[in-house]
C-alpha cells in the first residue's frame, strides 16, 4: 500500500505585533520559523511541507530551510483577528485547485512551540492512523494549574464562583491536589488532523481528539521576548531535540580551548588617538577560571588575524598563548598547523569565535562556540551559542560549562 500523503503546514503571518517579525527573528542561531521546518522535513511520515504566509521575506526564509511556499496568504486571512482554520482551508483549497493535489493528513506545526522532542511528528501521525475514529490528535502537557482550582468573576461588587464543579466533591476548590482529576494543557507543538476534518466538518479537531503526551519540559510558547530569551537558553540547554542543523555535543575530553580576540575577549570596539595608538577594553573575569583549567590538562590559547601587539600584551596578563598576526584570511590554516605541531585532536579542540573569518576554524575544532553577539552566519555555524556577548564574560562563560561538565564526570 501507498503511504498516505501528509502534509506539514506552517503558519507564518508577517504582521505580528507582540514581537515583531517574530516568525524570522533569530532564535538560538536560526530563524525560529527554521525551528517547525525541521520538524517537518525531518519527521519520516511527512511528505510535504509548506509555509503558509502572506510575507514575501519570510516566504525566501522558509525556502532556504527547505520549505515551499507555492502562494502568498491573501491579506484578508492575514489579520490580528484571523483565526487557524480558514488559513488551512485556503491551503486545501489552493492545492486541490492548481495542483490536484489532496492531503489525507495535515500536520499543524505553530513556529512558536520550537523545541520539539524527536519523532514528536511521526509519533502524532501514526497515533491517528492507528486510531480510524481520530478526527485529530493533539499534543498536551500536565497542566501547571489544576482548573478544578480557578475561579470566574461575574463583576467587581459579586461573588466569584468556581470554574467547574466536579461530581461527588463538593468543593474541589478546597480538595487536596492529589484528589482531583488529572489535567492537561494543549500546547501548540503538534496538531496531526485528517483533512477530511477540514474540508468536510469545517474544523482544524472535528469531534473525536486523542491526545499525544509530551514531556513537560518540552513545553515552550512564546508570546513575548521575556519567553524568547528564557525559551533560548532551553534550545542550549542539552535537552534532546530537533534543530535546523545537527549540532555537534560538547567533547567528553577536551585539551584544547582556542578563543579570537577582537569580539572575543572585547567587544569589537576600539579607541584610536591621533597618533594611530589603538586602546581595547577586555574583561577582567575571562581570567578567573584559566589556572584551574590548566591544572585539569586544558590549554587555552588566543589565535587572532591581527597583529597588534595588545593581543601578545593581553595574552601575557592572562597567562596564556597568543598565536597572532596570522591575517584574516589564514586562522584556519593557523589552527590546523598548531594542532599538528602538536600532536593533538582536532576532536578534543574547542574554538570560540565571533566573525566570519573564524569559521573556518569551526570546521577544524570539535566543538564550535560562538559569543552572543556574533554575526548571523556564525551563530548559525555554531554547535553552541554563549548568553555572554564579546568583552563581557564570553571565555568565563566556556570555563565554567567545560569545569562543570568534567565534575559532573
Amino acid at each position: 500500500m501507498n503511504p498516505p500523503s501528509v502534509l506539514a503546514l506552517i503558519p507564518a503571518r508577517g504582521g505580528s505585533k507582540g514581537i515583531p517579525r517574530k516568525n524570522i527573528r533569530d532564535f538560538a542561531g536560526y530563524p525560529l520559523i527554521a525551528w517547525s521546518i525541521a520538524a517537518a522535513r525531518q519527521a519520516q511520515t511527512v511528505t510535504r511541507v509548506l509555509v503558509s504566509t502572506d510575507d514575501e521575506e519570510i516566504a525566501a526564509v522558509a525556502r532556504a530551510f527547505g520549505a515551499e511556499t507555492p502562494f502568498l496568504r491573501p491579506a484578508e486571512l492575514a489579520r490580528d483577528d484571523t483565526t487557524d482554520l480558514p488559513v488551512f482551508e485556503h491551503a486545501l483549497d489552493w492545492l486541490a485547485e492548481h495542483e490536484d493535489h489532496h492531503p489525507q493528513v495535515v500536520v499543524q506545526l505553530r513556529p512558536t512551540s520550537p523545541i520539539r522532542p524527536r519523532g514528536l511528528v511521526d509519533e502524532a501521525v501514526r497515533l491517528l492512523l492507528a486510531h480510524p475514529d481520530a478526527d485529530c490528535v493533539r499534543g498536551v502537557v500536565p497542566s501547571a494549574q489544576n482548573p478544578f482550582k480557578m475561579w470566574r468573576l461575574e463583576g467587581p461588587d459579586r461573588p466569584m464562583r468556581p470554574l467547574l464543579s466536579l461530581e461527588g466533591v463538593a468543593e474541589p476548590y478546597n480538595a487536596p491536589r492529589q484528589s482531583l482529576p488529572p489535567t492537561y494543557w494543549q500546547t501548540g507543538h503538534i496538531d496531526a488532523i485528517r483533512a477530511a476534518s477540514i474540508r468536510q466538518k469545517h474544523s482544524l479537531t472535528g469531534e473525536v481528539i486523542y491526545p499525544l503526551l509530551i514531556d513537560p519540559r518540552y513545553t515552550v510558547d512564546i508570546d513575548n521576548l521575556q519567553d524568547w530569551a528564557r525559551y533560548e537558553s532551553l534550545a542550549w540547554s542539552g535537552l534532546d531535540i530537533v534543530t535546523p542543523a545537527r549540532r555537534r555535543p560538547m567533547p567528553e575530553q577536551i585539551r584544547l580551548l582556542v578563543c579570537d580576540f577582537d569580539g572575543v575577549l572585547t567587544d569589537n570596539l576600539v579607541w584610536t588617538d591621533e597618533t594611530g595608538r589603538e586602546l581595547v577594553a577586555a574583561n577582567r573575569s575571562d581570567s578567573m577560571y584559566l589556572r584551574e583549567l590548566e591544572r585539569r590538562g586544558v590549554r587555552v590559547l588566543i589565535l587572532s588575524s591581527e597583529p597588534n601587539p595588545v593581543v601578545a600584551a593581553r595574552a601575557r596578563k592572562m597567562g596564556v598563548e597568543a598565536v597572532h598576526g596570522v591575517g584574516i584570511h589564514g586562522k584556519g590554516e593557523a589552527l590546523r598547523a598548531i594542532l599538528q605541531e602538536r600532536g593533538l585532536d582536532p576532536a578534543q579542540v574547542i574554538y570560540l569565535g565571533n566573525d566570519v573569518n573564524d569559521l573556518p576554524c569551526f570546521e577544524v575544532a570539535g566543538w564550535a562556540v560562538a559569543v552572543a553577539d556574533a554575526y548571523p552566519e556564525v551563530r548559525r555555524a555554531a554547535d553552541y551559542i554563549l548568553r555572554a556577548a564579546g568583552g563581557r564574560g564570553a571565555l568565563r562563560e566556556v570555563c565554567e560549562m567545560i569545569l562543570a561538565v568534567q565534575s559532573e564526570r
